[in-house]
């Protein structure tokens, strides 16, 4: 920023020395323009000392005991500064706030990434000695080789590569329906937007792709994917495998796609796309961030530097570039703390806004506030189960049709539940009457079933895993706010079976309806009769397996 440039003529020079903008330039503008490019220096070199400062912080976190993954979240940096100070809407002291924006960390990996930023932004629970617990054998600690729910700031336990997409798209989804079913003219009780960071790998997962693939068709324009373009995965650069034109598969998918061509230092740039993304009017969109793994190390770049603590001399002399002592460890600085210090209380003031907005809400619109609130406390009705069949028909019933019976009345009464299913609808008898397909308004199909983002019927096309790993998203959004139901055969659970996994490891309450299944081969053959699945989903731990 040595040059101010305005209209393609030069202003003020790295010198001082003034040249003509033209007789209507004042010198009041003139010294506007003066106290804007100093400002914009001195932003730029606070960003420049944070992010040396952070990349340090993180080198020394991985080196104190040798393991853990730095290179992602020395690259990732800049997005992180831009993200947490600038963009995103939450509440470090209230981490539960409903109407928070949703963070997702799809390249889990990286977790040292979400676990500083969590620290320097001031989630009470991630104090900077439970930051130093990273990677040790403390029994007490909060920051385990990758995200997990249950700890504060963290909305999904992420690891298996994609999966964090999936989730993403959920919450997204969960938005959607929410404001739809409830936001009135003045009173937007539910607008938060998901953000979600991912890595190369994950654009390789079949996971992500079909959670991709739906989101633009839904076209979720309240969910940003940030990728972080480093080109590089654990066997080494990303051209061994992949030669895609990712933004135009991206713009096949109906994403649009914002470039930030340095991803590693251009805060303002990324701030800029973030808020822009925000914004969107139609579509989901894709920030393509340019990084380098381990910037500033002595393998950058590397794959070396994806999974492995950097080497100690390579820290040292990253210190000595960046103007730290090398002798000492784990330094923040003077500007870290200071440069995130009024979070705390910029997220109180949202919050109290919010608050006061609902409680106008609840007055304005007493019956659907009531809902509302009951919603986002997770309250059902105690007399749901009122509406469960006690006695089927004397005459012999499928066993998937009086699933049906068993699931319609409740799912059809109560707006808690989406029900979904992968392609399946006349084979799993999950319609209830009066259904509403969950679907862009505007899309208007040649079948003739439409629908509405208030719609609680999900059409997730031939996507079973997808399904499952976005039915944690959703659940996940806020516990028992929404109940999502799966539907598929249960051959095709084998498909979704990492998705149901981690919902289990998170005790997510969803619930999968799997049908045809057999001790006996039926009209599909074999291939639709797998009797080993019953092993494998009684073996996942707090998964309850049910077959009649």
């Amino acid at each position: 920023m040595a040059d101010f440039k305005m209209n393609g003529q030069a202003g003020l020079h790295a010198n001082g020395d003034v040249k003509s903008y033209g007789d209507n330039l004042t010198n009041g503008l003139l010294q506007k323009e003066k106290a804007e490019s100093k400002s914009v220096k001195s932003l730029s070199k606070e960003h420049d000392l944070v992010l040396k400062t952070f990349r340090i912080l993180i080198a020394d976190l991985c080196e104190q005991f040798a393991g853990g993954h730095p290179g992602g979240a020395m690259g990732m940096a800049a997005i992180g500064v831009a993200l947490w100070r600038y963009a995103m809407r939450y509440a470090p002291h209230s981490p539960d706030w409903f109407n928070r924006d949703r963070f997702v960390l799809s390249n889990g990996h990286t977790c040292l990434f979400q676990y500083t930023f969590l620290h320097l932004t001031g989630f009470r629970d991630m104090t900077f000695e439970q930051l130093k617990s990273y990677h040790s054998d403390r029994p007490d600690a909060l920051c385990p080789g990758h995200p997990e729910i249950e700890h504060e700031g963290i909305e999904v336990t992420t690891g298996p590569l994609g999966q964090g997409v999936a989730n993403a798209v959920g919450m997204a989804m969960a938005t959607k329906n929410l404001a739809a079913t409830y936001n009135k003219p003045d009173f937007e009780v539910v607008n938060n937007h998901t953000w979600c960071m991912v890595g190369d790998a994950c654009l390789q997962e079949g996971v992500a792709l079909e959670a991709i693939s739906l989101a633009g068709h839904l076209r979720l324009n309240n969910l940003t994917i940030i990728y972080d373009n480093n080109q590089v995965t654990c066997d080494g650069s990303v051209d061994m495998t992949n030669s895609e034109d990712v933004n135009a598969k991206m713009r096949a998918c109906g994403w649009d796609v914002l470039d930030i061509e340095d991803g590693c230092f251009d805060v303002d740039g990324i701030t800029e796309a973030l808020e822009k993304a925000r914004d969107a009017a139609d579509k989901p969109t894709f920030i393509n961030c340019r990084t380098i793994i381990g910037v500033g190390s002595a393998v950058a770049g590397d794959a070396v530097a994806h999974g492995a603590a950097l080497e100690k001399d390579d820290v040292r002399n990253m210190k000595k570039v960046y103007g730290f002592d090398p002798d000492k460890s784990l330094q923040k600085g003077e500007l870290l703390d200071p440069f995130f210090k009024d979070l705390p209380e910029r997220g109180e003031k949202w919050k109290r806004e919010w608050e006061s907005l609902v409680e106008k809400y609840v007055q304005q619109h007493p019956k659907l506030g009531k809902e509302f609130v009951a919603r986002m406390k997770g309250e059902l009705p105690a007399e749901w189960e009122d509406l469960v069949p006690k006695k089927f028909d004397s005459k012999p019933l499928a066993t998937r049709k009086a699933s049906g019976l068993v699931f319609n009345p409740v799912a059809q009464k109560y707006n808690t539940f989406m029900v979904g299913t992968a392609d399946l609808s006349p084979s799993v008898n999950m319609i209830y009457p009066g259904k509403v397909s969950f679907q862009n308004p505007e899309v208007q199909t040649t079948c003739g079933i439409n629908g509405a983002y208030t719609g609680r019927y999900i059409h997730y096309g031939v996507r079973e895993h997808a399904m499952c790993a976005i039915a944690n998203g959703m659940a996940a959004y806020g516990p028992n706010t929404i109940i999502p139901i799966t539907s598929s055969f249960l051959m095709f659970y084998l498909y979704a079976a990492p998705g149901v996994r981690m919902g289990a490891l998170q005790k997510l309450q969803v619930i999968h309806v799997a049908t045809h299944d057999s001790i006996g081969a039926g009209e599909d053959g074999p291939t639709h009769q797998p009797v080993e699945l019953a092993a494998l989903f009684r073996a996942m731990p707090t998964l309850l397996y049910i077959r009649p």
